[in-house]
Order: C-alpha cells, then structure tokens, then sequence
C-alpha cells in the first residue's frame, strides 16, 4: 500500500485524512446491544419460568379430571444398590384405562407418607411402562405403548432417594395429568 506520493502507507486502511482514524459512530452499536440484551432477557424469564417439580404445595395436586376412569393397583416395591453404592427405590404396579380414550402420557405425584407428618417426600414424574423384564426391566413412556380403553399394563417408577422419614409403607400414587388421543 502507498501513499498518494507512492511511498509507504503505514497509517493502515481506514485510516482518514492526515492518518486520522475517522470515528466510528456508537449510538446505533448501543441501541443494538440493548435490544438485543432485552431480548435476551425477556427470553431467559419467560421461557425458563419454572414450572412446579412437585404442584398441590405441601399436599398432594388435585388428581386428573380423566384420572377417575384409571385404577392402579398390584403395587409392589423394591430396593436395588447401585454401582456407586446407593440405594434406588422402585415401585411397580399395573395401570388399567376404564375410560373411552387412548391414553399417550401419565403423570403421577408419588407421595411417601411420614412417621411424624402426612407427607416426607413427593415426586412427580412421568409414568413409564415395563416392555420387558428379562433379562432386565426395560422400560418406556406411555406414549410408546399406549394404553387403549379396557387395557392394563405394568409400570415401573424409579427413586434415586427416599426420606428417611418414610413410614416404610406402600406410597400414595395419583395421577395428576393426562395424554389422550
């Protein structure tokens, strides 16, 4: 590069008369850095609002409207170790629609009732169904088997803790929202 005599240009490019650097307008560069922190902002607010892990506060939530057409019943609990040496709970049962819908999605609040209180831990959680158990319990959501009107199938529901308060006695299951089809 060279200057207008046709020596060196050591001023470098945008450089304007004289070697001075023409100043570069910020006041758009700020307008568009707000707008985008806003949106930023708004987005992190309100697409992370959290939703309750565990609704009906220090109760349970109130069951489903369709949930008065399922039974749950056979429940059986069990405890495995882990390879890192904790203990998970399990609990298993079976699920029967007596309803006129298919349903694609269960939602339960599992509640472990307390020796000094009504309620020592509580879970809500999407009902998975067993597709096989040997070698191993395999399972999936219900809306990769679902479940037609008049059919039962065998859930499994699985808990990296369970209070030591737990009274040791079989859970409260509700289902506290449904998927039909």
């Amino acid at each position: 590069m060279t200057d207008g005599a046709g020596g060196p240009n050591f001023l470098g490019a945008g450089s304007g008369r004289n070697g001075a650097k023409e100043p570069r307008p910020i006041l758009p560069w700020a307008i568009a850095g707000t707008v985008v922190g806003l949106i930023v902002a708004i987005w992190l607010v309100l697409g992370s609002a959290p939703k309750p892990l565990n609704p009906g506060g220090p109760g349970l939530a109130p069951p489903a409207a369709y949930a008065k057409n399922l039974t749950i019943s056979n429940i059986k609990m069990s405890t495995a170790s882990t390879i890192i040496g904790a203990t998970q709970t399990y609990v298993d049962g079976d699920i029967t629609n007596h309803g006129d819908k298919t349903l694609t999605g269960v939602t339960v609040q599992v509640a472990f009732h307390g020796f000094t209180g009504p309620i020592a831990q509580k879970n809500a959680m999407p009902m998975e169904l067993i597709r096989t158990r040997e070698p191993v319990i395999d399972i999936e959501p219900v809306s990769a088997s679902p479940i037609a009107p008049g059919q039962t199938k065998s859930f499994h529901l699985i808990f990296d803790h369970v209070s030591a308060d737990w009274n040791q006695q079989y859970p409260e299951i509700r289902v506290i929202a449904v998927e039909t089809k």
